[in-house]
């Protein structure tokens, strides 16, 4: 065969496959016309020869076909029905089957959380934990926001403190993981997992990797969470085991030495899909713009489902987090000149910290589920969760001011105060409850009633050393009294006489960050041990929710008892209180789809559960039990409305609300004697959420909340009607997605965002030290570019935070620490799904 036959003959064939070549298209959507991206779509002939594809971010999809014949195609994605059809391919034959609307699933409209969240948007349909059971966000009559983990991959918030600050009313108190929610600052430690209380400190920011979502919770939830902080709580969702085969890994580095990876595996273990597993981890080393700070972190997360039938369910789960770096107690200032304060007399770099300290956590966190259905209307379900938590901590912190021999403050001097603890801690919660439901064509019920059990122990074994005040000529550590001046070891600094502290002494003008030699520091003026304690709490439960035409109810009861044992397994103090905690909740559906709600809600909390973060209260941290004192009680009057428009892909809420706090602890550090409960706190304002596609290809996220806390009783008579620390009037975000679809940019997205907080007073304000600082109001934008070429499971994002380079302040305890914000910096990550 001579070269121009074979030209032609392959010409000749190129020609006919042209001709009995076919195209198979198609949009695939779920129920509420939001596009399914990677959908699997499956073609299958008689010879069981197969083809796939997956849908891209519009839904689409196209398979190229060269043999005739029939065919079956099955559309699938997790939480959906299967579509399944039949296709007849003849010559010349392209086919658009059209828009696809995939169901739901049983799987989605399970009671509890037992696999993945099916959306893949900004927006999360129902909350678990805020009843206990599955209940639609806008039937639910109470604010709940939630921060999914398509809105935290897009912002590249790696931080629990960069995930929430997109919801409205919510503000960081400085840099630790605290929060203020509705201009009242948290004074619950430990952090809500799955619904179920964790115990351990707030100052090193948790990783967000391996969670499904974020939930804040406004209001006082103790009805459902036990104690729980009037402004609101925030609940982290961890993501589930899914049915389908999912992988992905990621990469990231930026400024300060960040380094960061994580990886997330997915899908059954068996042919039945009956055994589910997902294995999440992430890596973390990170330096910071602040001196001698950094947060290294590793975190492992493994968990299994085991879905027998339809009837049972079994998730089990665990959760390593082990993290190490220095403790960042906040930028100091110069002391006050005249009364004033000036917050750019230091850089914001500046720390105190020494290169020697350390702050090291160990966490290890257990969980189990189970579910059983005993009849189509009537089910069981028990939760369990076992934490141990160990601190390791040595530091240098602001201690006070400096002072002269005659007493006079030394505005550029700031006296150390030195800390080295050890504690450990363990966590046990346990929850369970029969529900029984009723469903009619007009009338829907859900009956609940329920046990929680919660017991809290700080082990023996924990030492707590410290050197804060002056030194004495006897060897002690006093507060400097300048009449008995003599009595203080004294020394002399560029000609000015002064007392010795019991640490070290920091220098603003003069900056010293290396390591410190601790061994001459003065004797500790606490016990060596920590008083090992045991916390225990026991409620009962009921709730109903029913539902006739377009008018449903959320009725709610609990009866809590508290035991707190001081000293335990020593000279024991043991107190005991309960209560009675309700919740009323109306809603009213005025079209489709918006409705409109009522609720009344109370709070409860211990003393013995809000002194870790209340300064004011830190004596009983070893001495005596807080939990003498009338616990801390809230109320919340809400009225709101909730929408969902664009076929569901806009989802808004308004809400007014009014929130009183009781029985604050109040008084001196040093002296417990003087510390009361006469305070009284008010907060009230109101907020609105937004979020969802505006169109196809672009998707926000934005907030604004309004809020009016005012101090109604405290000890300092000055701060009566003013403002609380730490809650700005007005707080406003945005977030933004937009994906090109011209062909030119296809693949290409850009994001771009803004945050702007009201000024707000810095929020610890003991009788002994009462200066506040105001700090400014700030604006702060960040942006993103992502690149995502079709089909092939890569994003690369670009992320600039404070994009125009902003000097502001998150918050601050008080004018020695302040907690200043991030100054520019990049972020650059690779993903890949599999």
């Amino acid at each position: 065969m001579n070269f121009k036959n074979i030209v032609f003959a392959i010409l000749l064939l190129t020609i006919q496959l042209g001709f009995s070549q076919s195209i198979i298209k198609g949009k695939i959507l779920d129920s509420e016309k939001i596009a399914i991206e990677g959908a699997n779509i499956l073609l299958i002939n008689k010879a069981n020869k197969q083809k796939g594809v997956i849908s891209n971010s519009e839904g689409n999809f196209s398979i190229e076909l060269n043999q005739l014949g029939i065919y079956k195609i099955n559309i699938s994605y997790i939480g959906f029905e299967t579509y399944s059809k039949e296709i007849t391919i003849s010559d010349k034959q392209n086919i658009d089957l059209g828009t696809i609307i995939l169901e739901d699933s049983a799987e989605l409209l399970q009671s509890i959380e037992v696999i993945g969240r099916v959306r893949k948007d900004y927006n999360s349909d129902y909350s678990f934990s805020a009843t206990k059971i599955a209940i639609k966000n806008k039937e639910l009559p109470q604010a709940v926001a939630s921060v999914t983990k398509e809105l935290l991959a897009d912002r590249q918030a790696f931080q629990l403190v960069d995930a929430v600050k997109t919801v409205s009313s919510v503000a960081a108190t400085g840099l630790y993981n605290h929060y203020n929610i509705r201009g009242i600052t948290q004074a619950d430690d430990g952090q809500m997992l799955n619904g179920m209380r964790t115990r351990q400190y707030y100052f090193l920011q948790p990783i967000t990797s391996h969670l499904e979502r974020v939930e804040v919770i406004k209001g006082p939830s103790s009805v459902t969470f036990s104690s729980a902080d009037p402004g609101g709580t925030v609940n982290m969702v961890t993501k589930k085991p899914l049915a389908e085969k999912r992988s992905s890994i990621g990469f990231t580095t930026g400024s300060f030495g960040t380094l960061r990876a994580t990886a997330d595996f997915t899908g059954p273990l068996n042919e039945e899909k009956t055994l589910l597993y997902r294995f999440n981890t992430a890596f973390q080393d990170a330096d910071s713009f602040r001196d001698v700070i950094n947060n290294n972190a590793i975190l492992i997360n493994p968990s299994l489902t085991y879905i027998p039938n339809e009837k049972t369910s079994f998730n089990v789960e665990m959760i390593y987090n082990n993290a190490e770096g220095n403790l960042d107690r906040g930028q100091p200032i110069f002391g006050s000149i005249n009364g004033e304060y000036d917050i750019d007399s230091t850089p914001i770099t500046m720390s105190v910290s020494a290169s020697n300290d350390h702050y090291k956590t160990n966490e290890l966190i257990f969980m189990a589920n189970f579910s059983q259905k005993f009849t189509e209307n009537f089910g069981f379900n028990a939760q369990f969760m076992k934490q141990t938590w160990n601190e390791d901590l040595a530091e240098h912190r602001v201690g006070g001011s400096m002072v002269d021999i005659d007493g006079n403050v030394i505005p550029t001097l700031v006296r150390l105060r030195y800390d080295e603890r050890q504690q450990f801690w363990e966590t046990d919660n346990f929850s369970a409850y029969f529900n029984y439901d009723i469903k009619t064509d007009n009338f829907t019920n859900k009956f609940l009633v329920g046990y929680d059990a919660s017991r809290w122990e700080r082990k023996i074994g924990a030492g707590w050393f410290r050197a804060r005040r002056y030194l004495t000529v006897s060897g002690g550590q006093a507060n400097f009294n300048p009449a008995n001046a003599a009595n203080f070891q004294q020394m002399t600094i560029n000609g000015v006489t002064m007392p010795v502290p019991a640490g070290a002494y920091f220098d603003l003008e003069n900056p010293f960050n290396g390591a410190r030699d601790t061994s001459g520091y003065g004797t500790s003026n606490l016990s060596q041990y920590l008083p090992a304690n045991l916390n225990s709490s026991n409620g009962f439960y009921i709730q109903n929710q029913f539902k006739v035409g377009k008018f449903s109810a959320l009725l709610n009861l609990r009866y809590e008892t508290f035991t707190d044992i001081f000293d335990y397994k020593g000279d024991e103090q043991e107190f005991k209180t309960s209560a009675f905690v309700p919740r009323i909740g109306l809603t009213y559906e005025v079209t489709k789809d918006i409705s409109a709600y009522a609720t009344y809600l109370e709070g409860f909390q211990p003393h013995t559960n809000t002194v870790s973060l209340s300064p004011t209260a830190e004596g009983f941290f070893w001495s005596a039990s807080p939990a003498k004192f009338d616990p801390l009680e809230s109320t919340l009057q809400e009225i709101g409305a909730k929408g969902e428009f664009l076929n569901g892909k806009i989802f808004a809420n308004f809400a007014i609300f009014n929130i009183t706090q009781r029985n604050i602890l109040l008084g001196d550090t040093y002296d417990l004697d003087n510390l009361t409960t006469r305070g009284e706190q008010r907060s009230r304002g109101f907020e609105t959420d937004i979020s969802g596609y505006v169109l196809p290809n672009l998707q926000l996220t934005a907030s604004y909340a309004y809020t009016n806390a005012t101090i109604e009783e405290d000890a300092i008579t000055e701060f009566i009607g003013e403002r609380i620390g730490g809650s700005p009037k007005h707080n406003a975000n945005f977030w933004g997605r937009y994906d090109f679809v011209n062909k030119t940019l296809k693949g290409i997205g850009i994001g771009f965002g803004a945050q702007y907080l009201g000024d707000r007073y810095t929020w610890y304000n003991p009788t002994y030290a009462t200066d506040r600082v105001l700090l400014p109001e700030y604006t702060v934008f960040d942006a993103a570019v992502y690149y995502k070429p079709d089909n092939t499971g890569i994003q690369l994002t670009l992320k600039i935070n404070n994009l125009f380079n902003k000097t502001y302040w998150l918050g601050g305890l008080n004018p020695s620490r302040l907690g200043p914000g991030t100054p520019r910096n990049v972020l650059l990550n690779a993903t890949y799904n599999f």
